[in-house]
């Protein structure tokens, strides 16, 4: 069976996912951090794609991004990903594929799941055992919203300006939101969204995104139940 086309929409946030091949290691070093993080920026800005979020582990990285054009991500993730193989292949004496086959994504609705998403994103060192606190893992945006540093790859969202009316505020009121963590049906329903590829939000954002595309948005049919035939 064929399989289906990537769901891409300009304006709506994208939770974006990338695994090593055979979930070997997509960086090795901190050099390789640096080119890949370089490369991010570089095709985002030529692209038209605002990255609100990231974070890089050792052997995949998830992103949080709102491209401007129905081309500018999957044509963003192609350059970063061919340009990076070609120099980490060149670096470490190594040949073929890096990647675990193409990257997955789904859109996500802004109002229910994007912050849960950022907030998903900064705690994937403290899932993996990493590090206790997000703020001690340097390879993430987290440190950008709470106020410890400036980070020039984060754009943030809209939604952020929701948080306070200062910057001091909305850090702290986004500090709450990872602190409180993400629970068990959201991360689950994160995950399996960016996976599979299925928009993830109520019906109604399931609608209007069924609306402007012939490609399915969710496993089931969003919206009315057919009409039935007249006698």
């Amino acid at each position: 069976m064929a399989r289906q086309p990537r769901l891409t929409a300009p304006g709506y946030p994208h939770h974006v996912i990338q695994r090593g091949n055979d979930r070997q290691a997509i960086v090795r070093d901190d050099q390789d951090r640096e080119k890949l993080l370089g490369l991010w920026g570089e095709q985002s800005t030529r692209f038209q794609v605002a990255m609100h979020a990231y974070v890089l582990m050792d052997n995949h990285f998830h992103l949080l991004l709102t491209p401007e054009t129905v081309t500018g991500l999957p044509e963003m993730m192609q350059a970063v990903g061919r340009a990076y193989v070609r120099y980490f292949n060149d670096r470490h004496g190594r040949t073929g594929t890096l990647w675990e086959g193409r990257y997955r994504s789904s859109l996500i609705e802004t109002d229910s799941y994007l912050l849960a998403c950022m907030a998903y994103i900064d705690l994937n060192p403290v899932r993996a055992g990493m590090v206790s606190d997000p703020a001690e893992f340097p390879w993430s945006s987290h440190r950008h919203y709470i106020g410890q540093r400036i980070d020039k790859l984060v754009t943030p969202h809209a939604l952020i300006w929701s948080l306070g009316n200062t910057p001091f505020a909305r850090e702290a009121s986004y500090l709450e939101r990872v602190q409180a963590g993400v629970g068990t049906v959201q991360q689950q329903a994160l995950t399996r969204s960016a996976l599979t590829g299925w928009a993830l939000g109520s019906e109604d954002f399931l609608q209007t995104l069924q609306e402007g595309t012939e490609r399915r948005v969710s496993p089931g049919k969003p919206g009315r139940p057919p009409r039935a035939a007249s006698d």
